[in-house]
């Protein structure tokens, strides 16, 4: 069973920093595609960054330079970290993992596996 758990969310600042985790168990990081998304209100979903199975790293196009993917094989834990945000960041960030050994989908939000999301509000 694959559970993913994101952490780290909350009220920042415009201009300030925020590190989201994601943990998974039930799974094994560096065997499949894992990145981030998100969703502001009343919004679609957002492609953040991913990995890909090789370990690739892949941007979306308006989040280079501001969002940083990592993550801890030995831990199972993805890593997104966030600097200089707006209000535009506004929205629920999701971690999102696929099927191991498969290529990834053009979308992260169609990877299977989905936490349960965390909230950043940037006021």
């Amino acid at each position: 069973h694959v559970q993913l758990v994101e952490s780290g969310g909350g009220s920042v600042q415009a201009g300030g920093s925020l590190r989201l985790s994601c943990a998974a168990s039930g799974y094994v990081f560096g065997t499949a595609c894992v990145g981030w998304f998100r969703q502001a209100p009343g919004k679609g979903r957002e492609g953040i960054a991913r990995f890909d199975i090789a370990g690739r790293i892949r941007y979306g196009e308006s989040m280079k330079g501001r969002f940083t993917i990592s993550r801890d094989n030995a831990k199972n834990t993805l890593y997104l970290q966030m600097n200089t945000l707006n209000p535009d960041d506004t929205a629920v960030y999701y971690c999102a993992a696929h099927t191991k050994w498969q290529p990834c989908p053009q979308e992260i939000s169609d990877f299977k596996f989905h936490g349960q999301g965390t909230q950043v509000t940037v006021s």
